[in-house]
């Protein structure tokens, strides 16, 4: 068939006639329409090639009927919906190319019975999410891997080292984290790792300096610690660590700073350990460590007659603390360590009499209706959840006063930098467009996890910049969970129309469906969100004093970007010489898209990691 000419038109569903068909391509021309079912009838096809055209719908669940392919390109159209798990029935293919698509949903398993795969498996530009299943270790003959600018979430499966004739790797622009498996030392055939703009942490492994790589790419993520000096890591155009603030060492060319030389003498002395010595270091740690379980059990034993029934959840996620011990940290809740006031709480820093860490401790105000159950909706949302970009609770106090008056209260993590609101409005200090950027992801960040990856639905409901806190490395974390609901998976989704007795959320920022008595949804906070994203862009207030007579941050936005006219309402601090302003015009309209009147017209969190990874990334390349 005819490729690279500039014929269009549609595939005909009489396609499916032609069974003594083996080569079908149509690539680079300007065909368009879907993909008819009809085309499973082509038993003998070997070479499907549908590239870079207009084709858009659905991939039909009777491709899977085609058995004898073994090269399958539907790259650069506009598919959607999710990959068809009939493909797991091809047995012959070695190349499966769909990059540049629209697809969503998670990577089917089935995908990963493809052993036959050795040329390249391509799924990059979509909109796929999920995590990499444990079955990629059955791919054992694939050369290049490419799951780049998607949302795809999860720790690297150990299983990917079984991939052993794995060439080339590009996992960038997804939600990863974790560190990378010590497994992955096996894979020595690796030229090519980019596992840039995600969420890996940890020390970079050193095992890396052992495969002879050309290229390696780690930029934008949470690594922290030495950066090796050997292999690929001598060749300053081969590798980059840019995007990880804490990152020391390395060779002279990377202008990194020096690591303390507290670090690299733990890191000399650690190696000279012998392994009689890490041995009896593990057992007195788990013979203390049994110790301190059995005072916990035995102290919660004593503890549980005192407690109240409405207490017994939170004693099953939290370790308690006594009042007195807040009350010592905290110089008996002075006035000069309270660092901030909510609808039903304050919070002040404390120094733990302990390890004299630095924490924040919310104090409910129990006197205020709502104050009781703000305090378990917080601890039934925070009681099973973990993620980078929430606020981390360390203990609780369920207990009484000095005045015998019921006390409760929640220590955190201490955020040295405070939280958003300080910084936007503030006369002293100010975020550049790349720290803007970088809270805007962190929060997609949560709020995917909230929506999509911790079990249940979570709606925040109050997502505003004064709930958003930064630590000493302005890695923004979503706090105070004090309004949030949890939903069934089916109930995330919409906004549906009974009534709610409470008022969630906070002027300017909660959603108008929530002032008609509709019932919370994870769409609320897609609102919430994109308001938020319009007040870093514009450095304005949605309660600013001049939105009146119908105008609002969001049709402020909206009238700007019909006009072409951007840049003039963007906040003057972000504007210089070098600025992108493709990048904040996209930005720009994300917010506009996520703070539409109607829920059903706002953009969803996994849609929204998608642009901002896509708008980001080609910013910078």
């Amino acid at each position: 068939m005819d490729c690279r000419n500039h014929l269009a038109g549609s595939i005909p569903s009489s396609i499916g006639n032609l069974l003594g068909l083996t080569t079908f391509s149509l690539s680079e021309n300007n065909f368009t329409g879907l993909i008819p079912e009809s085309i499973g009838k082509l038993q003998n096809l070997q070479i499907l090639d549908l590239a870079a055209n207009y084709f858009f719908g659905v991939i039909p669940r009777s491709i899977g009927n085609l058995s004898l392919l073994t090269k399958v390109v539907l790259a650069e159209n506009s598919l959607e919906g999710s990959i068809p798990s009939t493909i797991g029935s091809w047995k012959q293919v070695i190349l499966l190319d769909i990059y540049r698509n629209n697809l969503s949903g998670s990577v089917p398993k089935e995908l990963f019975q493809l052993t036959s795969l050795s040329i390249g498996l391509d799924l990059s530009q979509n909109n796929l999410s999920g995590v990499i299943p444990q079955e990629i270790s059955n791919l054992k003959v694939i050369e290049i891997l490419d799951f780049s600018m998607n949302r795809l979430t999860g720790e690297l499966p150990s299983s990917l080292s079984s991939c052993i004739s794995l060439q080339s790797l590009n996992l960038s622009a997804n939600i990863f984290y974790g560190s990378m498996p010590e497994s992955f030392s096996s894979l020595k055939g690796l030229e090519s790792v980019d596992l840039s703009h995600n969420n890996f942490s940890g020390h970079i492994a050193t095992y890396l300096q052992q495969i002879p790589m050309k290229h390696l790419n780690l930029s934008y993520n949470n690594f922290e610690g030495e950066v090796p000096v050997k292999g690929v890591f001598t060749n300053t155009s081969a590798i980059s660590v840019i995007g990880n603030t804490r990152l020391c060492g390395g060779i002279a060319d990377l202008h990194l700073p020096k690591c303390t030389s507290t670090t690299s003498n733990t890191k000399r002395q650690t190696r000279k350990l012998s392994v009689r010595v890490i041995v009896a270091v593990s057992l007195c740690s788990t013979i203390a460590g049994l110790g301190l379980l059995s005072f916990v059990l035995f102290y919660c034993c004593i503890k549980k007659k005192r407690d109240k029934p409405s207490d017994a959840r939170l004693a099953e996620s939290f370790e308690k603390i006594s009042y007195g011990r807040l009350f010592k940290a905290t110089e008996g809740f002075s006035t000069e360590n309270l660092i901030g006031t909510g609808s039903f709480s304050s919070v002040y820093k404390g120094v733990s009499d302990e390890n004299g860490f630095t924490v924040a401790i919310k104090v409910l105000n129990l006197l205020r209706r709502g104050g009781f159950k703000s305090f378990m909706v917080e601890c039934e949302a925070l009681r099973n959840i973990r993620h980078r970009n929430l606020v981390k609770v360390i203990t609780a106090c369920s207990s009484i006063d000095f005045q015998g008056n019921d006390f409760k209260a929640l220590v955190y993590d201490f955020m040295p930098n405070g939280n958003l609101e300080s910084w936007l409005h503030s006369v002293d200090r100010t975020l550049d467009l790349v720290q803007r950027i970088s809270i805007i992801k962190d929060v997609a960040c949560a709020l995917d996890y909230l929506h999509c990856h911790c079990g249940n639905v979570i709606v925040h409901c109050d997502l505003k910049p004064s709930n958003i806190l930064l630590d000493a490395d302005m890695v923004a974390h979503v706090g105070d969970f004090g309004l949030a609901k949890i939903l069934s998976l089916e109930e995330g989704s919409y906004a549906n129309a009974s009534s709610s007795s409470i008022i969630r959320g906070t002027l300017g920022y909660a959603p108008p469906e929530y002032g008609l008595g509709n019932e919370v949804s994870t769409s609320g906070d897609m609102y919430s969100y994109g308001i938020l994203l319009l007040e870093m862009l514009t450095g304005k207030k949605p309660v600013d004093p001049m939105f009146e007579g119908g105008l609002g941050l969001h049709s402020y936005a909206r009238r700007a970007l019909a006009d072409g006219c951007v840049l003039q309402i963007v906040d003057p601090v972000l504007l210089s010489e070098d600025v992108n302003e493709n990048c904040l015009i996209s930005l720009v309209k994300v917010g506009v898209q996520c703070s539409y009147e109607s829920p059903q017209d706002r953009m969803d969190i996994g849609t929204v990691i998608h642009e901002l990874f896509r708008t980001t990334f080609a910013s910078r390349s």
